[in-house]
């Protein structure tokens, strides 16, 4: 079992910039940033397949840069250039195997989220 814990959420105006670190109580190979708006489905943000092999929607590239400490086994979710549609909840998911970066049901383990709130 692993555990993860998100933090780092917040809210800024529009323009404005975040960090959102998870820390996982144990090394895993896939791990990714998902979000949840009220009334929509849960949607993969960016994933990291080791320390370099990173993917990201297209909705947030360019201004999201995903990275990974493997001693911290902590990942990291660099937001800049925030706008109101990237409000929502962000989760964090691990995997020790390596799997679709961007399918919910991929993911063994989750973290409780971290709200982002982008004001204008």
């Amino acid at each position: 079992q692993v555990q993860l814990v998100e933090s780092g959420g917040g809210s800024v105006q529009v323009g404005g910039s975040l960090t959102l670190s998870c820390a996982a109580s144990a090394a895993t190979w896939t791990m990714g940033w998902f979000r949840q708006a009220p009334g929509k489905e849960r949607e993969g943000v960016a994933g990291i397949y080791g320390t370099i092999t990173t993917y990201y929607d297209d909705s947030v590239k360019g201004r999201f840069t995903i990275s990974r400490d493997n001693a911290k086994n902590t990942v990291y979710l660099q937001m800049i250039g925030l706008k109101p549609e990237d409000t929502a909840m962000y989760y964090c998911a691990a995997d020790p195997r390596s799997v679709p970066w961007n399918r919910v049901s991929s993911y063994r383990y989750w973290g409780q989220g971290t709200q982002v709130t982008v004001s204008s």
